[in-house]
């Protein structure tokens, strides 16, 4: 794994599930690293890591949907830790249900959390960085809904806003190329995450569904998508941008 000694890292949606798990990666490369996610346990999950990996974590509340509060909350940790060069946001959310029965709140509510979210936080990244003249490395964790329809849950507020979030890395990285931001997206597949297990413990007959379709014939593990995080996070990745990255063991191939 690439040496982060010298990197600091923002996440979003930090405070468990995949943003904990691909801070936790960071941090074991020896990234200092800073959690946000609108949970209060995102102190405690702060603590655990940083007793886990030794390396230097602190943690802030807010709200994805509140630019202002995003702001502030980059803003504390950046004050801590000092200017981040890496930014990863996981803050997610996915609600089901019929098209025709989805309320203006609920379809409201993905796009502010999944694509406002993301930007808001990667507008204050850039806003820190670009007047000092310092590069940096911004993850968004999109999906492959992005690119394909989920079955047989209904999800279009979800679908189109990971469609969303991917474009707009794109887009991001043609406008901070030349201040030397990088911007990419990890389009994961079905990942056991603490949001994934939910639905599955409710609906249990989906797993068995979900993973037939997969030609690797299982559910990814967040262990699976750390390779690809550290690695958009470093140096390494220098000359990668603007690019969506799936990990999905193989769905959207067939």
């Amino acid at each position: 794994m690439p040496n982060l000694h010298n990197s600091t890292a923002i996440v979003t949606g930090g405070a468990r599930g995949l943003g904990l798990s691909m801070a936790r990666a960071l941090a074991e490369c020896g990234a200092s690293v800073g959690l946000i996610d609108i949970l209060p346990e995102v102190t405690d999950s702060a603590v655990s890591l940083q007793q886990e990996t030794g390396a230097r974590v602190v943690a802030a509340c807010a709200d994805v949907r509140d630019a202002l509060a995003v702001d502030n909350a980059v803003g504390t940790l950046q004050q801590q830790l000092g200017t981040a060069d890496v930014l990863i946001t996981s803050a997610g959310i996915t609600i089901w249900g019929e098209s025709t029965a989805v309320t203006p709140e609920d379809w409201q509510r993905v796009f502010d959390i999944n694509l406002n979210g993301t930007f808001f936080a990667a507008q204050s990244f850039a806003r820190r960085l670009i007047p000092e003249n310092r590069p940096g490395s911004i993850i968004f964790v999109s999906s492959m809904s992005g690119r394909i329809v989920n079955v047989p849950q209904y999800q279009a507020s979800y679908n189109s806003s990971k469609a969303a979030v991917s474009m707009l890395a794109k887009s991001l990285a043609v406008e901070w190329a030349q201040a030397g931001i990088r911007v990419n997206a990890l389009e994961p597949g079905y990942t056991l995450s603490d949001m994934t297990r939910q639905f599955m413990d409710a609906n249990p007959e989906l797993a068995a569904q979900w993973t037939s379709m997969i030609p690797l014939g299982r559910m990814g593990e967040p262990a699976d998508l750390v390779g690809a995080i550290v690695y958009l996070a470093s140096s390494e990745s220098a000359y990668l941008t603007g690019q969506s990255i799936v990990i999905d063991g193989g769905y959207t191939a067939i």
